[in-house]
């Protein structure tokens, strides 16, 4: 499968990268595998030889399926099945020709031993030594066999730098060279060539007592460690220096015309900090050719990263670096023209005026023209689009375009295959790293959380940090907290200009917006949670479902959004607080009233139905019709709307205590309710609790009994669950109360319900039987068959605590049918359980463990976390009984992981049961 964009590369850490993208190679011995593999790339490695190289003398029993094994996974991280071919005896890897940097460097060393030109042969061999990343195969250790290929890596090294400094020496580099001899013969102090070349290349820079110094530093250690002298040649370079010998003069000047190298790249930023995935990835692109679009928000530091490692890889590029300001997003200057580009780009390569074209066309021939050939670097900072972009790419496979820009530039990643490199926020270790680099490490030290502070108070936006850096730098006096403490909204970010002021930055990118977009831009500031889907925005910005799509394209292309998962958009705080601000000088304070309501509305409805679609057959609450303009989403099925659940439960979480503050408190008690039983089956009871405290509140400011109904009667639920049995009785009976008032029935029968499952916790096992019963007269009143079942289903749970097995197994079979009839899965699951219960305290534990095996299929369909994990401990009981204690240890483990996810008090207990299961098992 040869023509493969598949590069691996060995001369540093293994690694694989895959059409310009790094990807991860997990675990020492797939390493290994992919590392031997590629030292014999187009050869066949037998599978004897890979397991004698991988395991050495600690080989397993399973080795030949493991290294199996190891091959699949090394096929997917190379994304393709025919990248390693199984042939007898073993394995091939066929990624093609020159696809391991191995590969590469010795095609560049026997590039420059054919070549006479020595100037050919100092770009060769530059270009070969710019590939070893550090020491070969380094984290690979530990197979004497690769330990070995890592030497001779190493000597291939150490002959390509030792030829460089040859081939720069006859050039006359003696000078330049200097710094990195010297830094040679540091790592190899006992070798002569290099001392020799240094000798050389100080005595040509005029420097010829430090040439005569460095070898007499070199025979001194020689004789004290190895008793020897140092050999003729270094001798004889020594009498040639004294005597100042005409032999080793510098070479004569060249009389041709010198070749003009264009260097235009600005200064790289001296305490450039992280970014180590963007620039491997760049690393991974340097020999690819054609162009990288780096983009993100404004201020994350996309020029610094593309600057910086275009001085890091300048040396790749022999023929000269190439570098514009675009001005795509700049607020004191138009973008500039791309023809004005070229005319500069001309210059830089040579190109006399008397020739320079006015024809854009032409011009545009002429610049590739005479970079075709040429290993050029072209650095376009800051464009707007990608037409001002497409004009100055060189076109020839040597060179290559690292574009940035606000704008994701999609139409060259489709049309030029031009590879994107998104630009994100620092992470929190490179927020602090950033913050050492400019403050030192004594002073982030000092305050620590200070530090952390500043940096979330930043969003991690490179800008900001520098602006708030800059800040404590000038201010030593001023403690980190007390910075920290200013950074209250965006005046704070603002250093004297509009080029460091993060409300202005931002504003440039805003100005390249249609106004619907930016519009929406400002709405979604008050939207509550970390991020919002495509139909909620619909919903807040009253526009059609269709309509959405390109808005929120054009945001997150502008980087003023990010779908940072598939359907969700998020802007970080510091772009939240300046959308905000925009609002308020934008929007009257009714339409973003208007806004909220809408918004409200689509979550309320919609969780509603999703609530529905897990309940159907349980009594729902009514609501008020939606807003104008309001697209509530409909999760018709359970798989669906729990998914829904799940990712938007932090925007629920945030709308409910929004509603309240914003005047909606119908809306804020009735989104409490609709995700309680979502909360209550995750485990989130803490979030259950506060949710319903404010519900409670709201309702009480509007005098809305039914609602205080529902309120207490769930925050009675939650406090059961977090075992504060007086609150809990105390909120049930008021809601008791309430739902009598206000003639609910339904309410009324639940309540009942909910106090027997509080009394049964505390161990009142009859008193909880006679209020399930007095739940199931309400229940058969009102005709909810869902609520008879589960009300059956309680009082034969009651009936096994009081040891009335037969009469349980009755009403839970009764139970059983009613759910079943109504297809409630959640009551059809609860009465599984109960039915393992009765049948393992019979003494029937095959049975139970059926039953429980039904339980456990149902509770995982609803995601009731909890139900699920005691289930797991009633299976261990009933294997327990039956003496299969790996199956015991099996379930309760699987309880254990889900308690201890929930953080639940019931795991210490399953703990000490698996402490004992094992300590009975060592006896």
């Amino acid at each position: 499968m040869t023509g493969t964009g598949v590069r691996v590369r060995l001369l540093g850490p293994v690694e694989v990268v895959v059409a310009g993208s790094p990807q991860a190679v997990n675990g020492l011995r797939r390493k290994a595998v992919l590392a031997t593999l590629a030292l014999h790339v187009g050869r066949v490695v037998s599978v004897d030889r890979l397991i004698d190289v991988v395991w050495g003398d600690h080989l397993p029993a399973t080795a030949a399926n493991t290294l199996q094994r190891h091959v699949s996974y090394l096929r997917g991280v190379l994304g393709e099945p025919g990248s390693i071919v199984a042939r007898q005896p073993g394995y091939l890897l066929d990624t093609g020709p020159d696809s391991t940097d191995v590969q590469a460097a010795e095609h560049l060393i026997e590039l420059a031993r054919r070549s006479t030109d020595r100037n050919e042969q100092v770009k060769h061999l530059t270009a070969a030594v710019a590939l070893w990343r550090g020491p070969p195969l380094a984290d690979v250790a530990g197979s004497a066999w690769l330990e070995e290929q890592a030497e001779h890596l190493e000597r291939l090294r150490l002959e390509a730098e030792r030829s460089l400094a040859e081939a720069r020496l006859s050039v006359g580099e003696h000078a330049a060279l200097v710094p990195g001899l010297e830094r040679l013969v540091r790592q190899h102090p006992f070798d002569e060539h290099l001392h020799a070349q240094l000798m050389l290349a100080l005595y040509r820079d005029g420097r010829q007592g430090e040439a005569v110094a460095t070898y007499r530093r070199l025979r001194d250690s020689l004789r004290e460690h190895l008793g020897i002298d140092p050999g003729p040649r270094l001798r004889d370079l020594e009498c040639a220096i004294l005597r100042q010998d005409t032999a080793i003069a510098a070479p004569a000047p060249v009389t041709a015309a010198p070749t003009l190298v264009a260097a235009q790249l600005p200064s790289p930023v001296p305490t450039f900090t992280g970014r180590a995935t963007e620039l491997a990835a760049l690393d991974a692109l340097v020999d690819r050719g054609g162009a990288v679009v780096v983009s993100g928000t404004a201020g994350v530091g996309k020029t610094a990263l593309a600057v910086h490692w275009a001085h890091r890889a300048a040396v790749r590029f022999p023929d000269g670096q190439l570098y514009v300001n675009l001005r795509g997003f700049d607020p004191a200057a138009t973008p500039t023209e791309p023809t004005r580009a070229l005319h500069g780009f001309l210059e830089a390569l040579g190109v006399p005026v008397a020739r320079m074209p006015t024809d854009p066309d032409r011009m545009v021939s002429l610049y590739r023209t005479t970079v075709a050939g040429k290993r050029l670097l072209v650095v376009l900072d800051n464009a707007r689009d990608a037409e001002q972009v497409r004009p100055l790419l060189p076109g020839s496979p040597n060179c290559l375009a690292i574009v940035t820009s606000r704008d994701q530039l999609l139409p060259l990643v489709v049309t030029e295959s031009a590879q994107p490199v998104p630009l994100d926020l620092l992470s929190p270790g490179e927020a602090r790293d950033m913050l050492v680099r400019r403050l030192g490490e004594r002073q982030v030290a000092a305050e620590p959380a200070a530090a952390d502070d500043i940096a979330d108070r930043c969003a991690r936006l490179p800008i900001a940090l520098a602006i708030v850096a800059a800040r404590a730098a000038t201010n030593r006096h001023f403690s980190l907290a007390a910075v920290a403490g200013e950074l209250g909204d965006l005046d704070a970010f603002h250093a004297g200009d509009e080029a460091t002021d993060v409300r202005a930055v931002f504003s440039w990118s805003c100005r390249t917006l249609s106004p619907p977009a930016a519009r929406l831009f400002r709405l979604l500031s008050l939207h509550p949670g970390p991020d919002v889907s495509a139909p909620a925005a619909a919903s807040l910005a009253d526009v059609t479902g269709q309509a959405i799509g390109p808005l929120l394209t054009e945001l997150t292309r502008a980087n003023l959004f990010t779908e940072h998962t598939y359907g969700r958009y998020a802007f970080h705080d510091l772009l939240r607080a300046y959308a905000a601000g925009l609002a308020e000088e934008a929007e009257p304070p009714g339409e973003r009233r208007e806004a909220v309501h809408r918004l409200l509305d689509h979550c309320l409805h919609t969780a509603h139905a999703a609530d529905l679609a897990l309940h159907p057959h349980f009594s729902a609450i009514s609501l008020p019709p939606p807003g104008a303009g309001v697209l509530p989403e409909r999760p018709r099925s359970r798989s669906v709307a729990a998914a829904w659940f799940t990712t938007e439960i932090p925007v629920l979480l945030a709308a409910v205590p929004l509603a309240a503050r914003s005047g909606f408190e119908g809306h804020a008690w009735r989104l409490a309710w609709t995700m309680a039983g979502f909360l209550h089956r995750q485990g989130h009871w803490q979030d259950w609790l506060g949710t319903q405290r404010i519900a409670l509140a709201a309702a009480s400011r509007i005098g809305d009994q039914a609602g205080q109904g529902h309120a207490h009667r769930s925050l009675g639920l939650a406090c059961s669950r977090l075992r504060r049995y007086d609150e809990a009785d105390d909120h049930l009976r008021r809601a008791f109360d309430l739902f009598t008032d206000v003639g609910d029935d339904a309410g009324r029968a639940h309540t009942c319900l909910n106090l027997g499952q509080l009394a049964e916790r505390q161990g009142q096992h009859q008193q909880a039987l006679n209020h399930s019963r007095r739940a199931l007269t309400l229940f058969r009143g009102t005709g909810n068959r869902a609520g008879q079942g589960y009300t059956l289903n309680a009082a034969g749970w009651q009936e096994a605590l009081l040891g009335n097995y037969h009469s349980a197994l009755v009403s839970c079979g009764e139970a059983l049918r009613m759910l079943q009839e109504v297809d409630d899965v959640q009551g059809q699951a609860d009465t599984w359980d109960s039915l393992g219960h009765a049948h393992h305290q019979l003494g029937d534990d095959r049975r139970a463990i059926t039953c429980y095996e039904h339980a456990l299929e149902l509770f995982t369909q609803v995601r009731d976390r909890y139900a699920e994990a005691s289930t797991y401990v009633n299976l261990g009981g009933s294997h327990r009984a039956l003496g299969d204690l790996g199956a015991t240890r099996t379930a309760w483990r699987r309880a254990l992981v889900i308690l201890d996810e929930l953080g639940d008090a019931d795991a210490d207990s399953i703990r000490a049961n698996l402490e004992q299961l094992d300590a009975s098992r060592l006896h």
